[in-house]
């Protein structure tokens, strides 16, 4: 469906927004889990079909301003 839609708008790419808890952890170590975690879904997206040039990551760690920290979100954004 992602890829699908990123063929109807070539101007379009998918940004990774990834966050993780940094409760028991540094705020440098919650970003690299983070950056695992987006590495991880943009691998799984350039199986897919998707192509690298069209994914951004960014491994904000701990900086959430709402939502649970632990997850990735999947934005779509204009070039």
């Amino acid at each position: 469906a992602l890829a699908g839609q990123l063929d109807a708008e070539p101007d379009q790419r998918v940004q990774l927004r990834a966050y993780a808890s940094s409760e028991d952890a540094s705020p440098s170590d919650a970003r690299r889990l983070a950056l695992s975690r987006a590495l991880a879904v943009r691998a799984f997206l350039i199986e897919n079909d998707l192509r690298s040039t069209r994914i951004d990551v960014r491994a904000l760690g701990d900086k959430a301003e709402d939502g649970p920290l632990d997850r990735i979100d999947i934005v779509l954004i204009e070039r």
